[in-house]
């Protein structure tokens, strides 16, 4: 059965819809470490070409799927790319943009590998709703909890987006199930896997380069740079929607409604506690 996505080239969204002009820069700008966030976010967003590449040809055997990546989710990924970067412009206009997202990529595109991605291409879509969960759950944060109109604009459409591409993942990850089971214990561990992967890896990357462009002086030793994270991290750690999260990320199990309601006190609790440490 197809899944409906919007007709090929149609984005939900565009940059014309949004008034760059009206962000109330002094509101923002009070904001260093939620800036430097968004100009992380924006950098792993604006790397989605690479990372698409890797997952349709992952996905040779799905030509629907492979089809949505490249003409629906590849294009709104990068368009969330531009509009951040757009925002971070405005806001930023003494930082060099381009040099910044060159450097990240060069490092990025090191670990961003098709060897990266889980054999199984079941457990791939499992670990692709752990992080349209994680983008998700971020940009909700942000929207829920900025003052910045434009910022709360921007981050309404790209939550939205992210949301139905957890859909989209999720479908195909049903469509793998039916054919090609996998037991929820090895459901469990990619999704385990995936979820420490999130901060670990992509987000230090990001991290590091907007504060080796913006903030050299957190690079001067680890101890610094780690500190510097935990001050960017604590806002998403804070304002982390988790029941949603927790939700997002039990349904690939597929647990009975007894034990699903059950283990989401607990987990919510423990994401809450432990989310982005």
């Amino acid at each position: 059965m197809k899944y409906a996505a919007h007709q090929k080239g149609a984005l939900p969204w565009t940059l014309d819809n949004i008034d760059f002009s009206r962000i109330d820069l002094e509101r923002i700008r009070a904001n260093d470490d939620l800036m430097c966030l968004l100009c992380a976010s924006a950098f792993v967003e604006s790397g989605s070409d690479l990372y698409t590449h890797n997952l349709v040809a992952h996905y040779a055997d799905n030509p629907e799927a492979q089809a949505w990546l490249r003409d629906h989710w590849e294009h709104e990924e990068l368009q969330h790319g531009k509009a951040l970067a757009t925002y971070v412009r405005h806001v930023w206009p003494d930082f060099d943009w381009d040099a910044a997202f060159r450097s990240f990529f060069d490092e990025y595109a090191t670990v961003c590998t098709s060897e990266e991605l889980e054999d199984s291409r079941c457990l791939e879509m499992a670990a692709r709703c752990v992080v349209e969960t994680g983008t998700a759950t971020l940009y909700r944060a942000i929207h829920e909890n900025t003052d910045e109109p434009v910022l709360k604009q921007l981050t309404g459409h790209i939550k939205s987006d992210e949301v139905r591409h957890y859909s989209h993942f999720y479908h195909y990850f049903q469509g793998y199930q039916a054919t090609r089971r996998q037991g929820r214990l090895k459901i469990l561990r990619t999704l385990w896997k995936r979820l420490r992967e999130i901060g670990d890896e992509d987000g230090d990357i990001a991290l590091r380069h907007v504060f080796k462009f913006r903030h050299p002086e957190y690079l001067a030793d680890d101890a610094t740079f780690r500190q510097a994270c935990q001050r960017v991290h604590a806002f998403v750690r804070h304002n982390l929607p988790t029941q949603m999260a927790v939700k997002m990320l039990l349904k690939p199990l597929d647990l009975p409604p007894r034990i699903s309601n059950a283990l989401q006190p607990p987990l919510t609790w423990a994401v809450s506690r432990f989310a982005l440490r």
